[in-house]
């Protein structure tokens, strides 16, 4: 295991509670509390129960460390393979690969030269034996426009009309999608399970599916719809279906409970939380979703953060890693934090970045947050395809 250096143990016994300095994150050997959970996919494979079962042992243990889209472009590089930009700073590759499915299932899906490169590294970092989640950042089915033409209020009222035309296109979508995730297998031949997290960032109002274009009761059957469609006409049984508000400043748990499509219905209680500096907004709010997580014994994480640039005041935050996502993450029970993606951008016009890269002034401060035992990447991780004995997943 890694050791946890001197200054991480500084960082920590001045930014977290006595909570936090409780935890003991050892992977090896312990064993965890007999539970039993429950899937929305009562037909999941016998590795989609695996993975969840490991969700939940894990969290109790570290923090698996994830970005968006980190195994398809970095800073400077794209659709280079065995190429990422966190393993350029600290050796590793995350353990958690995000990456968006929309331009798979919407009208991009034709003349998108990713989708190969999707495929590719999903299959990639299933073969290390890391955990792949994805979102959906899709075209408005009703308007054409982009997931941020919120200028309709009846595009999903019409997505659960049967028989309209856009009902007819939504389901040649999800039929889509359902095609290309039955492709993903590992070397074994075997389903590679996805966190899949459809309609992120309900809470907000700029998507065709937001608050400002939902009713509450559309909202919670477009949701349902979806759910059954995939997992019941098109028989599709390696999906854990993770939800994700988004919540920013402090909130309490029944703002992760904004919307929520019942229990029967959700596997993974995640969160999208652009708090920018304020570590005590995402450090209650984690506490808050771990508590949650307990309460309906689903596992949870942090499914979107950061800062774009990692940047403070205007400059490059060195110390961002250490002092604003380790102290306010350490000990508070959630399975993973995803950052958002770096932008092939390197003629370095912009700072649309959210993850470490060897360029930036926090790159030696990612290192010393890789060292820490509550950091897991992808070489620390246990078999996360295996049961987990003592959790029974039905």
């Amino acid at each position: 295991m890694k050791k946890i250096y001197l200054i991480l143990f500084a960082t920590l016994s001045l930014s977290c509670s006595k909570e936090s300095t409780e935890v003991e994150p050892d992977m090896d050997g312990e064993k965890v509390e007999a539970v039993t959970l429950t899937l929305a996919d009562a037909q999941a494979t016998a590795e989609t129960k695996a993975l969840y079962a490991n969700l939940w042992a894990i969290q109790s243990k570290g923090l698996m460390f994830g970005h968006h889209d980190d195994l398809i472009y970095g800073r400077e590089w794209y659709a280079e393979q065995g190429r990422s930009d966190t393993k350029e700073v600290c050796g590793d590759y995350p353990a958690v690969f995000s990456v968006d499915l929309a331009e798979v299932m919407d009208e991009r899906n034709a003349s998108s030269d990713l989708n190969d490169d999707r495929k590719r590294t999903i299959i990639e970092a299933r073969n290390r034996g890391e955990v792949i989640t994805s979102c959906l950042h899709l075209n408005n089915p009703e308007t054409g426009g982009d997931s941020w033409d919120n200028s309709s209020n009846t595009v999903v009222k019409h997505i659960l009309e049967e028989g309209h035309e856009v009902n007819v296109k939504y389901k040649v979508w999800l039929d889509r999608l359902a095609a290309f995730v039955s492709e993903l297998k590992d070397k074994d031949g075997k389903l590679i399970p996805i966190i899949f997290r459809p309609y992120h960032e309900h809470t907000q109002t700029w998507s065709w599916w937001g608050s400002s274009c939902t009713t509450k009761e559309e909202f919670i059957a477009f949701w349902q719809f979806t759910v059954n469609y995939l997992t019941k006409e098109k028989e599709l049984h390696n999906l854990i279906f993770a939800i994700s508000p988004q919540l920013d400043g402090v909130g309490t748990k029944e703002n992760l409970l904004f919307r929520w499509p019942g229990d029967a219905y959700v596997d993974f209680i995640g969160m999208d939380s652009y708090h920018g500096t304020n570590t005590t907004a995402l450090s209650t709010n984690a506490r808050n979703l771990g508590a949650l997580s307990n309460e309906k014994l689903k596992p949870c994480g942090i499914t979107e953060t950061g800062i774009e640039g990692v940047r403070k005041g205007g400059a490059e935050y060195s110390n961002y890693w250490t002092q604003e996502i380790m102290s306010a993450l350490y000990g508070k029970e959630v399975s993973l934090v995803v950052m958002w993606r770096n932008k092939y951008d390197p003629s370095h016009d912009g700072y649309h970045y959210y993850g470490p890269w060897i360029g930036h002034s926090s790159a030696s401060d990612f290192v010393t947050f890789y060292e820490s035992d509550y950091m897991i990447f992808s070489a620390d991780l246990p078999d996360m395809y295996a049961p987990v004995e003592g959790i029974t997943v039905q």
